[in-house]
C-alpha cells in the first residue's frame, strides 16, 4: 500500500499542476504566474488537509519534494505552451481543455483518496464524518485555490459535478477499505471519481440551481 501511495501522492501532483498551469496561461499569465498556479494547484489540498488535522508544519513544507515536482511540471507544461502557441496549425483550445479536465480529474481522484489515506494512517479517530470531510477537501482544495487565484468562480460552486464526484469515490473507498479491499478500494475509487467527472463535463450534468436576478 505504501508504494501504491505514493504513486497516487505522485500522479496528483503531477496532474493537478498540469491543471493549474494551464489554467494560468488561459489566463494569460507569465511563467512566475504559471509556476504559482501550478504549485498551489498541486500542494493546496495537502496542506488543508495536515492543517485540519492538526500535522504541523504540513508535509510540503517538511519535505519539499512534491513542490518541486509541481514546479517543475508546471514549467515543462508551460514550455509546450510556448511551442504549441508559436506554431501556425495552434491547437484549439478545445484541446486545452480536454487537458485541463483530465488533469483536474485525476488530481481529483488522487488527493481524495490520500486524503483519507492521511487522516487513517496519522491520527487515532477514524470516524465516517470526519474521513469523507477531510478526502474530499483535500480533494477539491487545490482546485478550488486555483479557480480563487485565477479569478474563477470555483468548479465547485458551479460547473458540472466536482464535489460530488469526490463524495462518491470517497464514499466508495471506505466502504471497500473497511471490507479488506485496500488495492481495490483505491482503484474502484480512483475511476469512480475520473469518470463521473468526465462524464459530467460530456453529457453538462450540474446540480439544481436557481437564477435570481441580480
Amino acid at each position: 500500500m505504501d508504494e501504491l501511495m505514493f504513486f497516487l501522492e505522485i500522479l496528483g501532483t503531477i496532474s493537478f499542476s498540469v491543471s493549474g498551469a494551464i489554467e494560468a496561461m488561459k489566463k494569460k499569465m507569465d511563467l512566475l504566474g504559471v509556476l504559482v498556479l501550478g504549485l498551489v494547484t498541486a500542494v493546496g489540498g495537502g496542506i488543508i488537509r495536515d492543517l485540519i488535522i492538526g500535522k504541523l508544519p504540513p508535509a510540503s513544507f517538511r519535505n519539499p519534494r512534491n513542490a518541486l515536482i509541481a514546479i517543475a511540471t508546471a514549467f515543462v507544461a508551460f514550455l509546450i505552451g510556448v511551442i504549441v502557441s508559436r506554431r501556425k496549425e495552434n491547437l484549439h483550445s478545445v484541446l486545452w481543455n480536454q487537458a485541463l479536465l483530465i488533469s483536474d480529474a485525476l488530481g481529483l481522484g488522487a488527493f481524495t483518496i490520500l486524503g483519507i489515506q492521511g487522516v487513517w494512517q496519522q491520527t487515532e479517530e477514524h470516524g465516517t464524518a470526519l474521513l469523507l470531510f477531510v478526502g474530499v477537501i483535500t480533494g477539491v482544495g487545490g482546485g478550488l485555490i486555483r479557480d480563487i487565484f485565477a479569478g474563477n468562480v470555483p468548479y465547485i460552486f458551479r460547473k458540472h459535478v466536482y464535489a460530488t464526484a469526490s463524495i462518491a469515490g470517497a464514499v466508495a473507498y471506505l466502504v471497500l477499505q473497511r471490507l479488506g479491499y485496500l488495492r481495490l478500494a483505491v482503484f474502484v475509487s480512483l475511476f469512480l471519481v475520473v469518470v463521473l467527472r468526465l462524464l459530467a463535463a460530456h453529457y453538462e450534468w450540474n446540480l439544481p440551481r436557481v437564477e435570481l436576478p441580480e
